[in-house]
C-alpha cells in the first residue's frame, strides 16, 4: 500500500496538470490503457479472463467507476491535499461495510473515531473557501464508494487473481465512461502533451491498483487503507511545489482530525474473523 500511495501521487499530479480535459474522458482513457494492459497479463498467465465470481467483480468495476470519477472531479475543483484528505475518508467507509458484509468487527469507539474525521472534513470546509458544500459531497461519494470497491476486492481474496480484479475495473469503466463522455462534453482532442499525461495517467494508475489489490488480498480491509493516509504528505508538497496551494493553520489542523480518526481506528481495532466468516 505504501508502493500504491507513492504511484497515486504521480497520477494525481498527472490529473491536476490536465485541467482541460474532462473528468469523464480522463477517466475513459485510464480505463482503455489498463484494459490492454491487464488482457495482455492475463493472456500471458492464460488465466480466465471473467474470472469465477463475476457478480462481485461487475460490482467491484462498478463502484470503482463511480469512485473515480467522483475523484477526479474534486482534483479539478480543489486544491490537492484537501480532495486526497476527503478521498482518504474511505477507511471509514471500508470498514464500516466491512462489519456488515465481512463480518470483521466494528466497535463502539471506532464510531467516535469515524467521528473525529467528520469533523476534521467539516473544519477543512469551514477555514477553506475554496472549498463548496457540493464539491464536499462528490468528494464524500468518492470515498464511500471506493470503501465499497476495497470490500469487493477483500471478498474476492479467495476466489479471483488479483489480475483479473483489476481487469474487472476499465471493462466496466470504459463503457460507462464513454457514454458519459458523449452525452456530456462530447470526446476533447488532447494536444501533445496533454495526451502523454493521459497515457502516463494510465500507465501509473494500473501499477498503482497492482499494489493496492495484492495489498487488500494480503491484510484486513481496515489495517490497509488506513496506511493510503501517507498519501497526504505527498500531495501537500506536490501542492505547495507544483501548485503553490498553501493552507491556513485551521485548515491543516482539519486535515490532521481526519488523520487521527482513521489512524486511532487502526491502533484501537480488535483481531478480524474474516477467514472463519468467509470459509
Amino acid at each position: 500500500m505504501l508502493m500504491a500511495s507513492l504511484v497515486f501521487a504521480g497520477v494525481n499530479l498527472c490529473v491536476k496538470l490536465v485541467p482541460r480535459i474532462p473528468v469523464f474522458e480522463i477517466v475513459f482513457f485510464r480505463a482503455m490503457i489498463s484494459f490492454l494492459l491487464s488482457f495482455l497479463i492475463l493472456k500471458r498467465k492464460k488465466l480466465p479472463v471473467f474470472g469465477n465470481n463475476k457478480k462481485v467483480l461487475l460490482l467491484r468495476g462498478i463502484f470503482g467507476t463511480f469512485a473515480l470519477i467522483f475523484y477526479f472531479y474534486t482534483l479539478h475543483a480543489m486544491p490537492l491535499a484537501s480532495a486526497m484528505v476527503i478521498h482518504y475518508l474511505s477507511p471509514v467507509f471500508t470498514a464500516t461495510i466491512a462489519h456488515f458484509i465481512l463480518k470483521e468487527k466494528l466497535q463502539l469507539r471506532h464510531v467516535f473515531f469515524f467521528l473525529i474525521s467528520f469533523a476534521g472534513v467539516f473544519m477543512m470546509k469551514g477555514f477553506d473557501a475554496r472549498l463548496s458544500w457540493s464539491d464536499v459531497t462528490i468528494g464524500v461519494l468518492s470515498a464511500l464508494a471506493s470503501g465499497a470497491a476495497y470490500n469487493c476486492i477483500r471478498w474476492l481474496k479467495f476466489t479471483e487473481d488479483s489480475n483479473v480484479i483489476i481487469l474487472y475495473f476499465p471493462m466496466v469503466a470504459f463503457p460507462i465512461t464513454f457514454i458519459l463522455m458523449m452525452a456530456s462534453t462530447g470526446f476533447i482532442i488532447p494536444e501533445w502533451n496533454e495526451l502523454g499525461l493521459l497515457l502516463l495517467i494510465g500507465v501509473l494508475t494500473q501499477i498503482a491498483q497492482y499494489f493496492l489489490t495484492r495489498a487488500y488480498q494480503s491484510e484486513s480491509a481496515n489495517k490497509v487503507a488506513a496506511v493510503t493516509n501517507v498519501g497526504v504528505v505527498y500531495a501537500l508538497l506536490i501542492g505547495y511545489f507544483v501548485f503553490a496551494e498553501t493552507f491556513t493553520i485551521n485548515s491543516l489542523a482539519g486535515m490532521a482530525l481526519v488523520m487521527i480518526g482513521v489512524l486511532l481506528n487502526i491502533f484501537w481495532k480488535p483481531k478480524r474473523n474474516l477467514e472463519k466468516s468467509s470459509a
